[in-house]
């Protein structure tokens, strides 16, 4: 079964007319993307573009042959002509199946959003599975075989493919295709880095795939350390990598600190933009957690785990740190050390960059400081990807 997308992009385009944001002004050539619309075998159009035609011509294609338009979500704005000898365009009914003469089944899947999804089976038995802009599955039953391609809005909804991995609909060779791509995110290394943390890849408009034809799908990361500075953005980072994974286990190192209003709204912050799916475990114990099979672990963060540590083995204290403090704790990073390196479970980890600034006034200050660091480089020497956060943006440094 043959794919060609004629668009990629969200609804409005991109760029957005009249949009004067960097990400609208990157958008020239090949980074620029129309409305998604999918041509399947030249049979079946889904979803009806203006300029569809003429983007079919481009990409090497003709809509002559086609037999059923189907649209996936409403079409806002001015009514998009149909071009010359096309049937007109409809909606299936929600888990409905309709079986076109070239072969093809294709059954509506209802969404938990205004619009339909498509379930698009070939007469050969292969499957692709299109969602519309903005939407996930209402309900996607267990045990079904994994899709072969789907076609989605990865970035708008992250949590869609998390729905879709925890029930076994993609799976290990799924090819994710990322489509109705805005503005939201920069287009180029920044979209390709994004995409490939979810396991999924963008195209340009006009591309033709084969669906079932192997394609080496992007390679996660098992261990990933997001570092940063104050407020640099570095767990909102850490979080983007793992949203499109069910049940990830958040892990908050810092505990709770009673009647520290302050701490409290930084914890509701974080808590209220994680998904739904997602649990919270307040521990330091970070070992046992690393050595078990499970779903992915979010650790947020290191530095407080240090601090954890450090108060543990009287490292604040001189005397303490002399007559045993400093080996009690090189044991403590030693042991988490070889957890990491030896743990089954995908890991991002989140930690602070320090040492960068001011000199602390106090010697437990700079014992801190120069902890951390040792910490930090240990941990990193273990992950497949490091990555340095500055004003918001990622800086990979290992890959």
């Amino acid at each position: 079964m043959e794919v060609t997308l004629l668009g990629t992009g969200s609804p409005a385009g991109l760029p957005q007319p009249d949009c004067p944001c960097a990400a609208c002004a990157a958008a020239r050539g090949s980074r620029a993307r129309a409305a998604t619309a999918l041509l399947v075998d030249g049979a079946l159009l889904l979803d009806l573009t203006p300029g569809a035609a003429l983007a079919a011509a481009r990409a090497g294609h003709s809509l002559v042959g086609v037999r059923q338009v189907l649209l996936t979500h409403p079409h806002d704005g001015p009514a998009v002509e149909l071009p010359a000898g096309l049937p007109s365009a409809g909606r299936v009914p929600d888990g409905r199946v309709l079986t076109l003469i070239s072969g093809h089944r294709v059954r509506a899947v209802a969404m938990d959003h205004p619009g339909t999804g498509y379930e698009v089976s070939s007469p050969e038995g292969d499957r692709l599975l299109y969602l519309p802009p903005g939407g996930a599955p209402a309900g996607v039953a267990e045990g079904r075989a994994a899709y072969e391609m789907v076609v989605a809005d990865v970035v708008g909804r992250p949590d869609a493919i998390a729905r879709l991995r925890a029930v076994g609909a993609i799976g290990a060779t799924t090819d994710v295709i990322a489509v109705h791509i805005g503005h939201e995110v920069p287009g180029g290394a920044e979209l390709d880095r994004r995409l490939a943390a979810a396991g999924a890849r963008a195209v340009p408009d006009g591309t033709t795939l084969v669906v079932g034809e192997y394609h080496a799908v992007p390679d996660v990361p098992r261990r990933t350390l997001v570092t940063g500075g104050a407020r640099s953005g570095k767990s909102l980072e850490a979080e983007r990598r793992l949203e499109t994974f069910p049940g990830v286990l958040y892990v908050a190192t810092g505990g709770t600190r009673q009647g520290d209003e302050e701490w409290a709204e930084r914890v509701t912050l974080h808590r209220d933009r994680r998904p739904g799916s997602w649990r919270t475990a307040e521990t330091c114990d970070l070992v046992p957690l690393l050595a078990e099979d499970g779903p992915p672990l979010l650790i947020d963060c290191l530095s407080l785990w240090l601090t954890d540590a450090m108060d543990q083995v009287g490292a604040w204290d001189d005397v303490q740190w002399r007559e045993g403090g400093e080996r009690a704790l090189r044991k403590r990073v030693a042991e988490l050390v070889t957890a990491v390196r030896e743990t089954p479970r995908t890991v991002v980890a989140v930690t602070n960059e320090v040492g960068s600034g001011v000199v602390p006034a106090t010697a437990s200050g700079r014992r801190f400081r120069d902890e951390l660091g040792r910490l930090n480089a240990a941990f990193a020497a273990e992950c497949e990807q490091v990555l340095l956060v500055v004003a918001g943006q990622p800086l990979v440094l290992r890959s």
